[in-house]
């Protein structure tokens, strides 16, 4: 596959995922649904084109890092295509994984992760209400591609299609699947509980586009039937706008870290996961679920 092969297979993709969007509201709209509301579907194109601005003025030097390790410390590299390609997929699906892991469970990158969980809808625009600064730092996760072989151009191809995907499963419009792919992927009902605010549903299923990882390493939690969705943050921020819609959590961490009575409770409040405190004032997801 040529660049401009793969330069097309993205623009065919996000052109249908936008045309998905529209059919969405528009069968929204004829059945009264209410999953789209204008104020927060502006917000979160606002939230798009804001990570996107960072997106370009990134790409350079995101490339150049990738393609720098690639050329000059790869440590093998996969001649087979079609393994080339499902290795590919399969390492960068994991790492998203990772990424994303640590976005929920490092407070610090909650602060930017915190973004994209802030709506109170649920619709494929959600997908669009990106985590601003992630470019910033999430080509440092992708670099063990590199070093395993993979180009830049292949990388960040593989990364655009999965992001893709991932935006297709921001929807209600959409029930359980077949129980084979709800094993395997994650699917549209997978994706409702990761974006919950109920206890239950806290910090689960975190994958991109294979549901595996959180089956594995103990994120998964399955759609409860009688349990009804609330979606966005357990503390919803007074300014809705989308300029503290960014940078609420940051200043509510600034807060945290002046009011430590020690050092090291700084430094806890700022690796720590989201609700940690040190007067067990808050708590973190994980305790809460205990409880529950």
């Amino acid at each position: 596959m040529t660049d401009l092969d793969k330069s097309i297979t993205v623009g065919v993709l996000f052109s249908f995922v936008i045309l998905l969007t529209l059919f969405e509201m528009y069968f929204s709209y004829v059945h009264n649904k209410k999953h789209y509301q204008k104020r927060d579907t502006l917000t979160n194109v606002y939230l798009m084109a804001s990570a996107f601005v960072i997106n370009l003025l990134t790409k350079a030097g995101t490339f150049m890092l990738l393609q720098y390790c690639y050329v000059h410390y790869r440590l093998f590299q996969i001649s087979n295509s079609l393994i080339y390609w499902i290795v590919l997929i399969l390492a960068q699906d994991f790492l998203y994984w990772f990424l994303h892991y640590t976005g929920h469970y490092v407070r610090f990158f909650w602060a930017m992760h915190v973004t994209h969980h802030s709506s109170e809808h649920f619709n494929l625009t959600t997908g669009f209400r990106s985590t601003v600064f992630e470019p910033l730092y999430r080509v440092f996760f992708y670099l063990p591609l590199a070093l395993m072989g993979f180009n830049a151009f292949d990388i960040l191809f593989a990364y655009l299609v999965t992001q893709i995907y991932g935006n297709i499963v921001h929807t209600q419009s959409v029930g359980k699947l077949h129980p084979i792919i709800e094993y395997l992927f994650v699917t549209p009902s997978h994706h409702r509980v990761h974006h919950a605010s109920n206890v239950r549903y806290l910090d689960k299923n975190m994958g991109m586009v294979l549901i595996l990882w959180d089956r594995i390493f103990g994120t998964f939690q399955a759609e409860v039937p009688e349990e009804e969705i609330k979606y966005g943050l357990t503390t919803q921020p007074k300014d809705s706008g989308p300029v503290n819609i960014i940078f609420h959590e940051f200043i509510a961490l600034y807060d945290d870290v002046k009011k430590a009575p020690t050092f090291k409770d700084k430094l806890k409040y700022i690796f720590y996961p989201p609700g940690w405190s040190h007067d067990g004032s808050t708590q973190t997801a994980r305790v809460m679920q205990r409880q529950l």
